[in-house]
């Protein structure tokens, strides 16, 4: 048997926490290469700026956690890693919700009447989301920092919610859309379901047990680094073509997009009262004095007055 002081197991526990770390920074690197190298920046560009910004946020904070305190100093270091690990932390929580509306809006490319209808729910739902992290943080006896840090765990648990809400509808619709499993919309989807997912349990689980963060520290580098080597996946493989889309009559996909498309259509005018000759041209003027003159029936004043009026203008 092994017998492990808690020094030990620390020390374990950290050299597991650097391999994870630079694997994660590596297998972001993969991604967001085989990303543009596949030439998918247009459609995935969310995706893209979320891995650059984990990139970015990672090589930072792995350079202040090693040489922060030598080059600057504790009491320049710690503010310094504090402003930029939740900064990013907030960036990547929005950029993700961003992730979620371009693949729904891939998703639904076919069915433009649900697209515009279902984007449009979409940034509702998420500037309502934004006010409500927002106005939850705000406790009394908080200090600057202590704000930051609840304001923007507020965010990612909202975000976190969110985004498997939305996931939850374009994992239904992948069929229905034309799309199969191995499309790369529902390989993102996936990933980022899993990502909401393990942070709603983390901060659930540090919740209940504070002293754990260690140990759950590294299931979620484990997660990421999988989640990252799907997104890879998917990408580097070559994406079944979109199937056409064949929907019944009686599809609740097709009358929801129907009356979509109805709803967005601009509305016919109509003219209401007397309209002065002058909006007419003098061929039309003599074509409605022409036609009023074989009529069976006598013409009104009004009508004789707008014939007159014809009449002279030509």
């Amino acid at each position: 048997m092994l017998n492990l002081s808690r020094g030990e197991l620390r020390l374990n526990s950290i050299s597991i926490l650097g391999t994870l770390g630079n694997l994660e920074v590596f297998l972001c690197a993969a991604a967001l290469c085989v990303l543009i190298l596949r030439k998918q920046w247009a459609d995935y560009w969310a995706l893209g700026t979320f891995l650059a910004v984990r990139i970015t946020s990672d090589v930072v904070l792995t350079y202040l956690n090693k040489f922060g305190v030598h080059t600057f100093g504790l009491k320049i270091a710690y503010p310094i890693y504090f402003y930029v690990y939740w900064a990013s932390s907030a960036l990547e929580s929005v950029v993700a919700l961003l992730i979620v509306y371009s693949l729904f809006r891939l998703a639904m490319a076919p069915l433009k009447g649900l697209q515009t209808l279902g984007m449009l729910v979409f940034k509702w739902a998420a500037g309502i989301s934004l006010l409500v992290a927002l106005g939850n943080a705000f406790a009394p006896n908080l200090s600057g920092m202590r704000f930051i840090m609840n304001a923007i765990s507020q965010l990612q648990r909202t975000q976190s919610i969110l985004t498997l809400c939305l996931l939850l509808f374009v994992c239904f619709a992948v069929r229905p859309m034309g799309l199969s499993y191995s499309s790369r919309i529902f390989g993102v989807s996936l990933g980022l379901g899993a990502m909401a997912t393990n942070d709603l349990v983390q901060s659930a689980w540090l919740a209940m047990n504070p002293k754990m963060e260690t140990a759950y520290n590294t299931v979620n580098g484990v997660v990421i680094c999988a989640i990252l080597v799907i997104w890879t996946s998917y990408f580097a493989l070559p994406e079944p073509k979109r199937r056409i889309i064949v929907l019944p009559t009686t599809s609740p996909f097709l009358r929801w997009n129907q009356i979509s498309q109805a709803l967005g259509d601009a509305p016919g005018f109509v003219a209401v009262g007397g309209v002065p000759p002058e909006l007419f041209s003098p061929a039309e003027l003599e074509v409605m004095r022409r036609a009023s003159l074989k009529m069976a029936t006598p013409i009104s004043q009004a009508e004789e007055r707008i014939s007159i009026s014809a009449s002279r203008a030509v």
